[in-house]
């Protein structure tokens, strides 16, 4: 990471910006787009939570911005192009008359978050490496079930699950449109099958470099005895 050598870095900052872009770390030159500021935002609060680095180039050159004019790009970001509103704490840093926006976004209670695209669009959107990706209605159906009022899932384990779970077994992750070959069943129908195995944890889902999104059994999710039962 080329980050300005000769500059003393307060040691929070200089850690931050050796840790590279990732998970829960973007660096932001500026803040010239609300609604590409906002789709990190929500990425993060749908995610792990994360952080914004504003006035960062990407190879972590300190480049220094306006503080009050990010803050207030930010806040409206967060308030007018995020659905639900974000809530955010920062903080700022001073290096040789620059300044640095630290904006720590934690993981949120009630997603999922939605963000506004220059079309006027709602989109909700996950965190994945140094990357944010478009979230699949499977993802949204889980959040809105989980951050309900509790109930009970029943699930009657058929044809179309026993194919799942078998293959599976054999598998690391399987995708939706495989799924949907394999079980010769209709999207609707495996998607209401792997919302409803993934809300009582038999399913996960995760996601590779790219974005692609895959499922995957959960670690401690049924014995070979089990699925022959």
């Amino acid at each position: 990471m080329a980050y300005d050598e000769q500059i003393k870095l307060p040691k929070h900052l200089q850690e931050l910006i050796e840790q590279r872009e990732g998970l829960q770390l973007d660096f932001k030159f500026e803040v010239s787009d609300l609604s590409k500021i906002a789709r990190s935002i929500v990425a993060f609060a749908n995610t792990k939570g994360g952080i914004l680095l504003i006035g960062v180039k990407d190879n972590g050159k300190i480049a220094g911005v306006q503080s009050e004019e990010e803050l207030y790009m930010i806040q409206a970001a967060a308030r007018m192009y995020c659905r639900p509103s974000v809530d955010f704490y920062f903080r700022s840093w001073q290096v040789k008359k620059k300044t640095v926006l630290e904006v720590i976004i934690p993981e949120s209670k009630h997603k999922p978050h939605y963000a506004k695209d220059s079309q006027g669009r709602w989109k909700a959107y996950v965190r994945v490496n140094d990357k944010n990706f478009l979230v699949n209605n499977v993802q949204l159906r889980v959040w809105r079930s989980q951050f309900k009022s509790r109930q009970s899932v029943n699930i009657r384990f058929d044809r179309k699950e026993d194919v799942l779970l078998r293959y599976l077994r054999s598998h690391d992750f399987i995708t939706f449109r495989k799924f949907c070959q394999l079980a010769k069943i209709p999207p609707k129908v495996a998607e209401d099958v792997l919302v409803d195995l993934i809300l009582i944890d038999v399913l996960k889902i995760n996601y590779s470099d790219t974005g692609v999104v895959r499922y995957s059994l959960q670690d401690d999710t049924l014995s070979e005895s089990s699925l022959s039962d």
